[in-house]
């Protein structure tokens, strides 16, 4: 057998993006909505799904998707953008404004996928790292793009995995001081109340991101969209991959977000939920849980790596970050339903006290 040639240079060191999916009986780890959609909205996305010509190619741009979000948030249809999950669109912002020649400005510790895309696109990234309570060093990121030299970056509020808001005040001035551009993701606005979305007007250079995944429930159908400018979303268009799209998920997305005040509920109850981990955390002795604004809690404690094991040997999936750089013995908690969160406290009060019962789920 031949052998084939070696693959792009930028690929060698690169690990793959794995999201630690391991079977579990509470999967507490992707910050997933513990709340599956309602049964009277899925009755409504089987009626939608069973119009859905197969055999036909999805329109390119699920422009009618597009106009229902562009009316619910003020905008013309061509300041909204579709995309297969918020990834795509991440990835769309490494391959248009990003590239051999051109920087990334990255927030450590942050999304992974971020520094990722810019490295498989051949983009230097620059690192200004947060400060030890993982807040953002907002004058080393001001001092930084004022030399100039920065291509574009991202804000993520809230921060994953670390839970919480940028300063809408520190964005203006953000904005303000580069003409780089500033993308905002909000994948978990929805549980933080907050967004940029009122100064799209005033910043040609800001992009604000968004997903069905959390707060609506569509984590296995993959959709996200962005908001920005006109010209700024037609960069956009122009690496994007064609019917990206699927027509079956573009009519899912359809009947969610039209019903998207039915969710509301279920996003308060996580909201309160979050308020009680956090509060049952911090009764755990060693543990140290950061503020969140989002869907899930970043605690540290000693020995963070053996007790992951300890929670998944009692049925409990967390995600592990105890050996990521800037998040050393820290572990990330999803706010699942209530009975899921006392299995979780309950798991890491014995395991923190010393009496976990090691057991292995089955698959």
């Amino acid at each position: 057998m031949r052998s084939v040639c070696c693959s792009a240079p930028q690929l060698a060191g690169l690990e793959p993006y794995d999201p630690k999916y391991l079977p579990a009986e509470a999967v507490l780890s992707a910050n997933e909505n513990p709340h599956d959609v309602e049964q009277e909205v899925r009755h409504e996305i089987m009626r939608e799904v069973k119009r859905v010509a197969l055999n036909r190619y999805p329109d390119p741009l699920a422009n009618d998707l597009r106009d229902m979000i562009a009316e619910a948030n003020g905008l013309d249809r061509d300041q909204v953008l579709v995309g297969n999950g918020g990834d795509e669109l991440l990835f769309n912002l490494a391959l248009a404004w990003g590239g051999p020649g051109r920087t990334f400005l990255n927030l450590p510790p942050t999304f992974s996928v971020y520094d990722a895309n810019a490295r498989l696109t051949n983009t230097t990234v620059a690192n200004v790292p947060r400060r030890a309570d993982f807040s953002i060093d907002e004058e080393a990121v001001l001092a930084r793009v004022a030399e100039g030299g920065i291509d574009y970056l991202v804000v993520t509020s809230p921060n994953n995995p670390t839970g919480e808001l940028a300063s809408e005040t520190f964005v203006c001035r953000l904005l303000d001081a580069t003409d780089a551009l500033v993308m905002v993701d909000e994948a978990y606005f929805e549980f933080s109340r907050q967004t940029m979305r009122p100064y799209l007007a005033q910043h040609k250079n800001l992009v604000i991101l968004r997903t069905f995944s959390k707060a609506f429930s569509l984590a296995g159908v993959r959709m996200g969209y962005l908001l920005g400018d006109a010209e700024v979303i037609r960069e956009f268009v122009k690496v994007r991959q064609p019917y990206s799209v699927d027509a079956v998920s573009q009519a899912i997305a359809r009947v969610v977000y039209a019903n998207r005040a039915k969710f509301e509920p279920g996003i308060r109850a996580i909201i309160e939920e979050r308020a009680r981990v956090v509060d049952g955390l911090k009764r755990i002795p060693g543990v140290k849980p950061y503020p969140s604004d989002a869907n899930y809690v970043l605690f540290r404690l000693e020995n963070a790596g053996t007790v992951w094991e300890m929670l998944y040997g009692r049925g409990v999936l967390v995600r592990d970050f105890s050996r990521a750089p800037g998040l050393e013995d820290c572990l990330r908690v999803s706010i699942g339903s209530p009975g899921e969160n006392d299995a979780f406290l309950r798991a890491l009060r014995n395991a923190v006290m010393g009496k976990c019962d090691l057991r292995i789920p089955s698959a």
